[in-house]
């Protein structure tokens, strides 16, 4: 009875300490986690900034092709209309 008993309590010891040895590491995993996801998610804003930059800097591009678009077009327009005044004095 004494050797059962023994081994009886031997083994709730050894279940006690690995409860507790299983809660203290899984606090430390959890720790570890949420420190991993801060790490991440900043990661994650410094990208998402650098996309919104790029964005704008692809708008003001876009507006900058457009404007000298037009310019061109204009250009191209008083040529023409140059062209056509050098023709009539030589035509003269």
């Amino acid at each position: 009875m004494e050797t059962i008993s023994i081994a009886l309590l031997c083994t709730i010891g050894g279940f006690i300490l690995s409860y507790a040895a299983f809660m203290r590491n899984k606090d430390n995993a959890i720790r570890a986690e949420t420190k991993e996801d801060a790490e991440t998610k900043a990661k994650l804003d410094y990208i998402s900034k650098g996309v919104d930059d790029i964005r704008i800097d692809n708008k003001a591009r876009d507006r900058q092709i457009q404007d000298l678009s037009r310019d061109v077009i204009e250009v191209k327009q008083s040529v023409k209309s140059a062209h056509h005044r050098i023709d009539s004095i030589e035509n003269r």
